[in-house]
C-alpha cells in the first residue's frame, strides 16, 4: 500500500451541503429553514437555555453552597516525595514540575509533613505545614516561603 492509494472509507465521508443555490440544488429558496419565523431570520434563534419563555431549568432548581471566587488552591506534595532528590539541591516548584512530581502547579505549591525526610534539601515552595519546617530543620535542610 502506498501513500497515493489511501482513501477514506466508502460511506464515510459526505458533500457539504451548498445552502441557498438555487431551486436545483434542493436547499434553495428557504435554504432548509422553512416559512418565516423567528429561526428563518437572519441572526435568528434563541439563545441557549431559553425555553420559550417559560421558567427555566436553571432558575426552577434550587441553589445550594457559595463558591469562594477568592479561593487559593495548592498543589500539595509530601516530604517522602522529597526523598528522590539528591543531598544539597534546591527543590523549587519549576524543578518540581520537570521531575513530574508535581502535574498541575495550580496557585502555587505547599509542602506538607507527611512522611521523613532523610535528605539535606533547600527547598523553596509557597507555602509549608508547621511539621514539614520541623523535619527540613531536622534532616539539616532550609525552607523558604517564596
Amino acid at each position: 500500500m502506498k501513500i497515493h492509494e489511501l482513501s477514506p472509507a466508502p460511506g464515510s465521508t459526505h458533500e457539504r451541503k451548498r445552502i441557498g443555490r438555487g431551486i436545483g440544488s434542493g436547499t434553495g429558496k428557504t435554504a432548509g429553514k422553512g416559512h418565516k419565523g423567528q429561526k428563518a431570520r437572519s441572526g435568528g434563534g434563541v439563545r441557549p437555555g431559553f425555553e420559550g419563555g417559560q421558567n427555566p431549568l436553571y432558575r426552577r432548581l434550587p441553589k445550594r453552597g457559595f463558591k469562594n471566587f477568592n479561593r487559593v488552591e495548592y498543589a500539595v506534595i509530601n516530604l517522602t516525595a522529597l526523598n528522590a532528590f539528591e543531598a544539597d539541591t534546591v527543590v523549587t516548584p519549576e524543578l518540581l514540575l520537570e521531575t513530574g512530581l508535581v502535574k498541575n502547579p495550580k496557585d502555587g505549591i505547599k509542602v506538607l509533613g507527611n512522611g521523613d525526610l532523610a535528605v539535606k534539601l533547600t527547598v523553596k515552595a509557597n507555602k509549608f505545614s508547621a511539621s514539614a519546617v520541623e523535619k527540613i530543620q531536622a534532616a539539616g535542610g532550609q525552607s523558604e516561603v517564596i
